[in-house]
């Protein structure tokens, strides 16, 4: 569950900071996150410069984004695979692809992250290339990474890491009862930590909307479980949010561990669950 968590909080703080446009090719003692702003930058690759952009449509895609290639440089060439290089993020193969540039033009090229690894060392992201040049030579390239969007992911990330460390969050005992679904929100003791933890507040999804009873929600120190009963009920029944939304059944809660400040945690809804929210809104819309 911890694992997931962190996974959905990372598409959910992504898509904060997101942007669109483009032709697409193909807390409470959280660990120190890797930072890039103090490591040496990595040198320039003539004629190509590269940025990591996160898209309204990459945000449902779990570890997406897109690598924002312009060729500034006087002569073609052609991308055939792409792949992220960032400290923080555990690495994956390459996408396979097909980009034909011409001097000047920009593509934003689909490609995939890892799941944030927290204890990382810092330095400079990159972008991994395979670029064939019209001559026939084909060379892999680690161009400079520019664009902040996976910082904010990795960020957010590891703060929600150090919030799962100390409780793990649930939800449990979903019932439909006409337009309302009801359960319970539960905090349970994760490790030795025994510091206290409160879900401050909780947040809507696109569609509906989420209400916790009482809150703060609190795990107090030598406690091993609270729980608060919640409520889910319609927020928008118009056709067009219903047909685009992409994540109907987010829920940020902002909890907070000791003194630390409060951080946004996704509350988890397995398929079984999301089910009975998804007949909810079958029911009222």
């Amino acid at each position: 569950m911890r694992r997931t968590a962190v996974l959905a909080l990372a598409l959910l703080c992504a898509g904060c900071s997101g942007t669109d446009g483009g032709a697409a090719a193909g807390a409470g003692g959280p660990p120190a996150p890797a930072t890039t702003s103090a490591a040496p930058a990595l040198p320039p690759v003539p004629g190509i410069e590269a940025e990591v952009v996160r898209h309204r449509t990459d945000v449902p895609v779990p570890g997406r984004v897109h690598v924002r290639v312009t060729d500034t440089g006087d002569q073609p060439f052609t991308v055939t695979a792409v792949a992220i290089d960032a400290p923080g993020f555990a690495p994956l193969p390459p996408t396979a692809l097909t980009a034909a540039f011409e001097p000047g033009r920009t593509i934003d090229l689909r490609t995939a992250y890892g799941a944030p690894d927290c204890t990382a060392p810092s330095g400079p992201p990159a972008a991994r290339l395979t670029v064939a040049r019209p001559d026939g030579t084909v060379a892999d390239l680690r161009v400079p990474l520019a664009g902040d969007d996976l910082d904010v992911v990795h960020r957010e990330a590891c703060a929600a890491a150090g919030v799962l460390a100390v409780a793990d969050i649930g939800l449990t005992g979903l019932v439909a009862a006409g337009d309302t679904v009801t359960g319970s929100v539960v905090l349970s003791r994760a490790g030795d930590d025994d510091r206290a933890v409160a879900v401050l507040d909780a947040r809507r999804s696109v569609v509906l909307n989420i209400a916790v009873e009482g809150l703060p929600l609190e795990l107090g120190p030598g406690e091993e479980q609270a729980g608060a009963e919640v409520v889910f009920t319609s927020a928008s029944c118009e056709p067009h949010v219903l047909a685009d939304t992409k994540q109907p059944f987010v829920f940020p809660l902002w909890v907070a561990v000791g003194e630390a400040e409060p951080v946004p945690v996704p509350l988890p809804v397995d398929e079984a669950q999301q089910r009975v929210l998804q007949q909810l809104l079958d029911r009222v819309c």
